[in-house]
C-alpha cells in the first residue's frame, strides 16, 4: 500500500541547519579519504588471477570459504563451466600464489589443474581508476548540460552540487567501513547518480509548473510548497527502492555487496540532498539575484 501524504512541512525553514550538517559530513568524509583512504579491490589495486579446472563440480561458496580460511577474503570468483573457475585474489606477494592453491586443495578436498596463474599488475589498476573517474565526471557534466537546457543554470548547479555531495559522503562511508571499492561499486555509484538526479528533477519540475502561476508567493514558499506536493511520490519511490536493495545487501552475497551498499547509502543521502542541498542552492541563488517575492508571470 502506497503512502499518501498531505503535508505542509516547512522544509526550507531548516535549510541552513541541513546545510551545516552536510558540511560536517563532507568535511568528515574528506578527512577520512585523506587519512584512511579507500580499500581498493583487485579491479583497481591489482593481484593474482587463477584459472582452474576441478575434477568434479564445486560451488562458489565452497571456493570462497576455502579462500577466506586462508586469509584471502574478498576474492572475485567466476564459474565459466561446471568445473572451470576464474579466481582473482587481492595480493602482490608471489609466495601467496602457492598458499592460495594449497588452501583450495586442502579445504575443498578436490583436485584441480592450473590452466593459468598470473599477476595482474598495478598498471591495469591505474587505468581502471582513471576510467571510473572519467565516467563519473562525464555523467556529472551531462547532467549539468541537460538540466541547464530543460530548466535554468541555477537549477543545474544545485543538482550537480547535490550529486557531488552524495558521491563524497558515500565515499566517506565506504572509507569509514573499509568496504571494498570494486567495479560493482562503480556501477552502484553511477546508478546512484541517476537515481538522485531523477529525484531532484521531480522536485524541480513541480517548481517550474508552479512558477507559471506564483500568485505573488515568495520563492522560498513556492519551493517549499512544491516539495510538499511531491513528497508522497518521493517517499514511495525511496521506500520501494530501498527495501529490495536492502534485501540484496543482506542476502545477495559478497559478489554484489559493494553495489548494494553504495545504493543503500545513496538512496538515503540522495533523497535528503534533492530537498535540502539542491533546493537550498536554488532558493539562495534566487533570493540574492531576483528578490524574495515573485511578480505575476515571472
Amino acid at each position: 500500500m502506497f503512502i499518501k501524504l498531505k503535508s505542509d512541512f516547512n522544509f526550507m525553514k531548516y535549510r541552513k541547519i541541513a546545510l551545516g550538517l552536510s558540511l560536517c559530513l563532507i568535511i568528515s568524509s574528506l578527512l577520512l579519504l585523506a587519512t584512511r583512504g579507500l580499500n581498493f579491490g583487485i579491479d583497481f589495486a591489482g593481484g593474482m588471477l587463477f584459472q582452474l579446472e576441478f575434477d568434479s563440480p564445486l560451488s562458489v561458496s565452497e571456493i570462497r570459504t576455502s579462500l577466506e580460511r586462508a586469509g584471502f577474503g574478498g576474492a572475485v570468483i567466476q564459474l565459466y563451466s561446471d568445473r572451470g573457475v576464474l579466481i582473482r585474489v587481492k595480493s602482490d606477494r608471489e609466495g601467496d600464489q602457492k598458499k592460495v592453491l594449497d588452501s583450495l586443495r586442502s579445504s575443498a578436498g578436490k583436485d584441480f589443474r592450473v590452466l593459468r596463474a598470473e599477476m595482474v599488475g598495478p598498471v591495469v589498476g591505474s587505468q581502471l581508476r582513471k576510467s571510473a573517474a572519467l565516467a563519473t565526471v562525464f555523467a556529472l557534466l551531462a547532467m549539468l548540460a541537460y538540466i541547464t537546457i530543460r530548466f535554468r543554470l541555477r537549477f543545474a548547479v544545485g543538482a550537480v552540487i547535490a550529486l557531488v555531495h552524495d558521491v563524497i559522503i558515500t565515499l566517506g562511508i565506504f572509507s569509514l567501513t573499509f568496504q571494498e571499492i570494486s567495479m560493482p561499486f562503480i556501477a552502484g555509484m553511477l546508478t546512484l547518480v541517476g537515481y538522485s538526479i531523477n529525484d531532484t528533477i521531480v522536485v524541480f519540475d513541480r517548481v517550474r509548473e508552479n512558477l507559471k502561476n506564483p500568485k505573488g508567493m515568495a520563492f522560498v514558499d513556492l519551493f517549499n510548497s512544491s516539495i510538499n506536493q511531491v513528497l508522497s511520490r518521493t517517499i514511495n519511490t525511496s521506500l520501494t527502492t530501498f527495501f529490495p536493495v536492502l534485501a540484496l545487501f543482506l542476502w545477495g552475497g559478497k559478489a554484489i555487496s559493494d553495489f548494494s551498499m553504495a545504493l543503500l547509502v545513496g538512496i538515503v543521502v540522495g533523497t535528503y540532498s534533492s530537498i535540502y542541498i539542491a533546493g537550498t542552492v536554488v532558493v539562495e541563488w534566487n533570493m540574492r539575484s531576483r528578490g524574495k517575492v515573485l511578480s505575476q508571470g515571472r
